[in-house]
């Protein structure tokens, strides 16, 4: 991986992981035209790293963690529907997260800027986006999160 995105993740001390295993029937990204497409969870080395409600088994500090761990994720599925040239990323035109949190959890904000931030650290003002934070009961395999981007690409 070479390039401008390349060496801001160098800085950054990210290395890109693998898209995790699909369980169902979606890709992990997608490109079409000018738009890619990637939604990730919080796994490391095929395992999910966070389970449980923000606000109950998850702290606000861990859900900010896992929101990055997510974003880098996304990114990763990203870097693999570009064949791996980032520098291709026009824009980061959307995020939005699913956040599995208890009733009385207002904070799903200041969840999301965990990734808004890393967006912005990646790939500068083109990183700025619309956004939005969704408190859910519940995700697939008891996720504490899930994370979709959507890029405009050159």
């Amino acid at each position: 991986m070479t390039g401008i995105v390349a060496a801001r993740l160098k800085e950054l001390g990210i290395t890109l992981p693998p898209p995790a295993k699909v369980l169902g029937n979606y890709m992990p990204a997608v490109l079409e035209g000018h738009i890619a497409i990637a939604s990730q969870a919080p796994v490391v080395d095929g395992k999910v790293k966070y389970a449980g409600r923000v606000g109950a088994e998850i702290s606000l500090a861990q859900s900010e963690d896992c929101a990055r761990l997510t974003a880098i994720n996304v990114l990763g599925a990203l870097h693999v529907a570009l064949d791996g040239n980032l520098d291709r990323v026009r824009r980061c035109v959307r995020l939005g997260g699913f956040i599995a949190v208890t009733p009385e959890f207002k904070d799903h904000g200041r969840v999301m800027d965990s990734a808004s931030d890393l967006m912005v650290q990646v790939f500068g003002d083109k990183g700025r986006h619309a956004r939005f934070s969704v408190g859910v009961m519940s995700l697939p395999a008891g996720l504490t999160m899930i994370i979709e981007g959507m890029f405009y690409i050159d």
